[in-house]
């Protein structure tokens, strides 16, 4: 059972872009305890991507701490908005849409988060796209341009502008988290080639930056800004989003879905807590650690405990009340 276990956990970190039983290179620690103080302290957000599913629910948890958070969606965000200024009155929400992959509409992202939040302490690039499970020659070039831009692209875009807004805050540090998927660490990702080749560059460009930050560029003077940046990387994991659920079987629902895969919420509630917490640069923060994945494995495999949420015909398990879509997702709002 050991064995069987080593082998499932050391081939899901190549699937679902998790650190099985190291951390990434360079991230050895970076990720280090603020005071409590420090924490509660209220600031601004921007988080990409969150009309719905982890961002939505990141935003909630932020607000919940007092940090005002701007929320952008290529789709309308309003719903979204009055839904988290409802639910979370602690902190303020400002909406806008904003298509990743246009360097126009990142510009306006950013003078519109600038406008309405002062100060940006944090800046969550969780926009992304999968462009459907299928084999690469039957992907259509447009999407193929698609993903490359949300995913890719967008993220240069966003973090460019994040950057340049983050050393003109003097006194202040900013902090940029690149979300991580499947690709990540290499391997094969059969039927999303497009999208793990995307997140298989984030890394390199997390790593590139956090160099030029702390050394400079070979050749050239260190640049000096008013305000600190910091970029680190943030892996969410397997969460039952469109993103996860889309084109998949019961198989993969069954498994690793049915027993690794949570809820936004959970993701969330876990991982805000930790980005508060990083405070040096080049940080790794994972919904997925190793104790934990060894946990889920140890309850499903040993204990033999059913999914909550994936039946054994690998059908989504509908909470009574709750709204799904045709793909099985749970509707937040």
């Amino acid at each position: 059972m050991r064995t069987f276990i080593f082998d499932i956990v050391c081939s899901l970190a190549l699937f679902s872009g998790i650190a099985a039983f190291a951390p990434p290179s360079g991230s050895v620690g970076r990720t280090s305890l603020q005071s409590s103080s420090a924490l509660s302290a209220a600031g601004g957000v921007v988080i990409t991507g969150s009309a719905g599913g982890v961002g939505f629910a990141y935003a909630g948890e932020f607000m919940d701490r007092g940090y005002d958070v701007v929320i952008c969606d290529v789709k309308d965000c309003s719903a979204a908005a009055s839904a988290l200024e409802s639910r979370h009155p602690n902190g303020k929400v400002y909406h806008t849409k904003c298509d990743v992959g246009n360097a126009d509409s990142v510009a306006k992202l950013g003078d519109f988060a600038k406008e309405n939040l002062g100060t940006i302490n944090y800046w969550i690039n969780n926009a992304g796209i999968n462009g459907g499970r299928r084999d690469f020659r039957d992907v259509p070039i447009d999407q193929v341009e698609l993903v490359v831009k949300v995913n890719l692209i967008g993220t240069l875009y966003c973090t460019k502008v994040a950057m340049d807004i983050m050393g003109e805050q003097a006194g202040v540090t900013g902090h940029i988290f690149n979300t991580v998927g499947s690709g990540v660490k290499g391997g094969g990702t059969p039927g999303y080639a497009c999208y793990g080749v995307t997140k298989r560059g984030l890394p390199q460009l997390t790593a590139t930056l956090v160099k030029e930050l702390d050394e400079g560029v070979q050749g050239y003077d260190k640049k000096k800004t008013a305000g600190t940046i910091q970029v680190h990387s943030l892996s969410p994991g397997m969460v039952f989003t469109k993103l996860l659920l889309d084109n998949s079987t019961p198989e993969l629902r069954k498994f690793p879905f049915g027993v690794l895969a949570a809820q936004p919420e959970e993701v969330a509630a876990d991982l805000v807590p930790k980005i508060l917490a990083t405070s040096q640069n080049g940080g790794s923060v994972e919904f997925l650690t190793t104790d934990r994945i060894l946990t889920k494995f140890f309850q499903r495999f040993v204990l033999q405990q059913k999914s909550e949420y994936i039946d054994d015909d690998g059908n989504v398990i509908k909470t009574p009340g709750a709204q799904y879509d045709e793909l099985g997702v749970r509707q937040l709002y």
